[in-house]
């Protein structure tokens, strides 16, 4: 569990923020957005299990019991109740943590939700990733690769499978929780099209588009992300 607070300040329960990370990654991607609003929120970025330094179950956990063991860690630390940002995967992880926890998320915020419904299978997941890496920071590349290495190949192919099972497009109608779909404008994981389908379907819903930003606009646009979250929050519920 990885924590990051302002020492000097205090917050109200309204004010923390928990991030979701997506697969093949950790914790370790988000730090750049967690540091840009760590002054004025309680950020917590938590491995899910069996990724970056999170235990290893035996089997790798499917999006429901990924979901428990995130509010089991919430009740673990004290965290009733916060805004939830994720990437990617986290994205499919905090919309069933949403309709099944909704007591416990003020807000959510879905950087490059996955999986789009027109590629739904391994091959068009796989080949949108590669089209994807050109567009990250170099720096990034190193940091995936030990994330990679932490999670293993065996959890990391159960883990992708269980995504492309969930149609995270069956849940978002359902979601009655002030939602920001964030999307950068060069993500080939997520395209335009896709974003405003998930933006469309969800009841409270507002998309924004991060110029020049790829898929982990947490790692590649932390300034532009820390930006639009704020200023999310900020407006009247």
């Amino acid at each position: 569990i990885h924590y990051m607070t302002n020492k000097d300040s205090a917050y109200a329960e309204e004010n923390v923020i928990v991030f979701v990370h997506g697969l093949t990654v950790s914790h370790r991607y988000m730090c750049p957005v967690a540091c840009e609003l760590v002054d004025s929120y309680r950020v917590y970025i938590p491995d899910l299990p069996g990724f970056g330094k999170s235990a290893k179950p035996a089997q790798a956990l499917n999006l429901d019991e990924q979901v428990d063991a995130l509010v089991a860690w919430m009740d673990v630390v004290g965290v009733k109740q916060a805004t939830f940002v994720g990437n990617s995967l986290g994205c499919q992880i905090l919309a069933r943590l949403a309709l099944r926890y909704p007591e416990r998320v003020t807000h959510l915020v879905l950087t490059g939700p996955t999986m789009d419904i027109r590629a739904r299978t391994a091959h068009q997941e796989i080949m949108r990733f590669l089209i994807n890496v050109p567009g990250e920071p170099f720096s990034l590349y190193p940091i995936v690769i030990r994330d990679m290495l932490d999670l293993g190949p065996r959890r990391l192919a159960q883990t992708f499978r269980y995504g492309l099972q969930d149609d995270i497009t069956q849940h978002l109608p359902s979601i009655n929780i002030p939602t920001l779909v964030v999307r950068g404008s060069r993500d080939t994981i997520a395209p335009q099209r896709w974003a405003e389908e998930v933006t469309k379907l969800l009841p409270c819903g507002r998309l924004v588009v991060i110029p020049n930003a790829a898929h982990d606009v947490t790692y590649n646009a932390p300034r532009q992300l820390a930006r639009c979250i704020r200023a999310f929050l900020r407006l009247p519920v």
